[in-house]
């Protein structure tokens, strides 16, 4: 089973993914971009502001979409793989940028994917408090420096893109505990095995 933790930046995606790793040691873990040697290059790239033209940025990510499924998915498609990230990112950003409509980039990624799209999509919620009140704690990469209300509208599309997609999405409250949203993905993951 591939199912794939989403949400914006700060949401707690790294943190899940470090917890779920603890409770299925036996899966495949990766993450888009950078789950190959290209993909982090193109990762790099893209939070450092490198790409300038929003379609560009849309290739690039779809270019490591591609590579991430040859590599990664389609080898392991019969383990658990659990990814930080994945298609519904690659719509959802695309979307709100403006570089193309929903239906039109549903299609490129599923060309890109050949068709492996995730089971399940775990996609972490944060209220505008709450994420106003994270950003406040980090430094800004070229992505959150975007602002508030750009990720706000990330989030929304993000859940939107999964429904595009067809994949089983679990949308969860972001402001709770660590530990109780490690066990609502863990409860949801082992009841989907």
């Amino acid at each position: 089973m591939y199912v794939t933790i989403e949400g914006i930046d700060t949401a707690g995606k790294s943190t899940q993914i470090e917890a779920l790793r603890q409770l299925f040691p036996d899966a495949v873990f990766t993450k888009e971009p950078g789950g190959t040697g290209i993909g982090q290059t193109i990762r790099s790239m893209i939070l450092n502001g490198e790409l300038e033209n929003k379609h560009a940025e849309m290739f690039m990510f779809l270019a490591d979409r591609a590579e991430h499924t040859h590599q990664v998915i389609v080898p392991n498609i019969d383990s658990l793989i659990i990814s930080d990230r994945s298609c519904v990112s690659g719509v959802a950003y695309a979307t709100v940028q403006h570089v193309c409509d929903m239906n039109t980039l549903v299609q490129l990624n599923r060309l890109a994917t050949d068709n492996h799209l995730p089971h399940h999509v775990f996609i972490l919620r944060l209220t505008p408090e709450e994420l106003t009140y994270r950003l406040s704690q980090k430094e800004h990469d070229a992505i959150e420096a975007r602002g508030i209300d750009y990720l706000l509208s990330i989030q929304d599309a993000l859940i939107a893109s999964a429904h595009a997609l067809g994949i089983n999405t679990h949308v969860i409250d972001a402001s709770q505990s660590i530990d109780t949203i490690t066990l609502e993905i863990a409860n949801l993951i082992k009841g989907a095995l």
